[in-house]
C-alpha cells in the first residue's frame, strides 16, 4: 500500500475518479434498496448519485488534458489511510437513519480527501478543481443531515408507517413471542418446583435452567424460521437473538424472587412479578400489534392462569 503523501497528482485524480464512481454506486444502491419503502428517499439518492458522476467526469477531462487517456489503477483500499467504507449497502433491509448518517459520513471524509489533495496539487487548475469538488461535497454533506427534512409531510408520514412496520416485524413480534413463551411456558416448572420442595434455591435453579433453556430453543427456531428474503423480517441471527434473549428474560423475571430465602416471601414476590410480565405482554401487543388491551390481557391472563395452575397442581400432588 502507498501512503497518501506518495501519490503524484495523476495518482491522486485517478483516485478521486475511482472514488466518485464507487461513491455514485453507492448511492445507487441505497435508492435501489430503499425505493420500494421509502420512495422520497430514494429519489434523492438517485440525484446525489447523478452528481457523483457530474464530479467524476469533472476529474476525467482534467486527467485527459493533463496526462492523457490512460488512467492509473488505484482505488481506496490501495492507500494507507484513504476513506473507508463499511458495505451496509449490502445489509437487507437497510436501516434508514443508519444509511443517512453513511451519507453524511461519507460526504464529510470525501471532502476531507479533496481539501487535503488541493494542499498538496501544484498545478492550479486541479487545485482549483479539488476546492470546487470539497465545497460541492460540503453541500451534499448538509444534504444528507438535512435528508429527513427535505421529504414532504405526507412522503414522511408514509415512510415512519413503514418505519414502524419494520420495527414491528424485526424486533416486536420476535421479541414478544420469546417474551409470552418465557413468561407463561416456564410458569409450570418453576412452581411445580416450588410446591414439591418449598426450597428457594431449588426452584431458583430449576427457573433459570428453564428460562435459559427456553431461551436457546426459541432462539434457534426463530432464526431457521425464514430467512427474512421474502417477508422483510431481517436478519435470522438479529431475530433470534431478541426472541432468545426476551425468552430467557421473560422466565427469569419470576425465577429470581426464589434467591430470597423465606419462601412465602418469595412466592408472593413471583405471583407480582407474574403479572406484572402479563401486563406487560398486553399492553405490547395493545400498542403494536393493534389488539384491544382487555382482548389482549384476557387472552394471556386465561394461558398464564392455566399454566400456572397446572404447576401449582403438579407441585402439591
Amino acid at each position: 500500500m502507498k501512503r497518501f503523501a506518495d501519490l503524484s497528482e495523476q495518482e491522486v485524480l485517478a483516485l478521486a475518479i475511482s472514488n466518485e464512481d464507487e461513491d455514485n454506486r453507492i448511492y445507487r444502491s441505497f435508492a435501489d434498496a430503499l425505493r420500494g419503502s421509502y420512495p422520497d428517499t430514494a429519489q434523492m439518492y438517485d440525484k446525489m448519485a447523478e452528481e457523483e458522476i457530474s464530479h467524476r467526469d469533472m476529474l476525467l477531462d482534467l486527467h485527459r488534458k493533463r496526462f492523457g487517456e490512460f488512467l492509473p489503477l488505484i482505488r481506496r483500499q490501495d492507500v494507507k489511510g484513504f476513506v473507508t467504507r463499511h458495505p451496509i449497502w449490502l445489509n437487507r433491509p437497510l436501516a434508514l437513519d443508519a444509511v443517512r448518517k453513511f451519507a453524511e459520513e461519507m460526504e464529510y471524509e470525501t471532502a476531507r480527501f479533496y481539501r487535503r489533495a488541493a494542499h498538496n496539487a501544484h498545478d492550479d487548475a486541479t487545485r482549483d478543481l479539488l476546492r470546487t469538488l470539497a465545497a460541492a461535497e460540503d453541500k451534499h454533506e448538509q444534504l444528507a443531515h438535512e435528508l429527513g427534512k427535505e421529504i414532504t409531510p405526507s412522503g414522511r408520514q408514509a415512510e415512519d408507517a413503514t418505519a414502524k412496520r419494520m420495527f414491528v416485524l424485526q424486533y416486536v413480534q420476535p421479541g414478544l413471542a420469546g417474551l409470552m413463551d418465557g413468561s407463561v411456558s416456564t410458569l409450570a416448572p418453576l412452581f411445580a418446583a416450588a410446591f414439591a420442595t418449598h426450597n428457594t434455591w431449588s426452584t431458583f435453579l430449576v427457573g433459570l435452567a428453564a428460562a435459559v433453556g427456553a431461551g436457546i430453543s426459541m432462539a434457534f427456531a426463530e432464526a431457521m424460521s425464514d430467512d427474512g428474503s421474502l417477508t422483510g423480517r431481517g436478519a435470522p441471527v438479529l431475530r433470534g437473538l431478541v426472541c432468545g434473549g426476551m425468552t430467557a428474560l421473560g422466565g427469569l423475571g419470576h425465577a429470581l424472587p426464589y434467591l430470597i430465602p423465606h419462601f412465602y416471601a418469595a412466592t408472593s414476590l413471583a405471583f407480582a412479578v407474574v403479572a406484572v410480565e402479563l401486563v406487560t405482554i398486553s399492553w405490547i401487543r395493545t400498542h403494536y400489534m393493534d389488539t384491544p388491551f382487555l382482548q389482549a390481557a384476557f387472552q394471556v391472563v386465561v394461558g398464564g392462569v392455566l399454566v400456572f395452575g397446572v404447576g401449582i397442581l403438579i407441585g402439591s400432588s
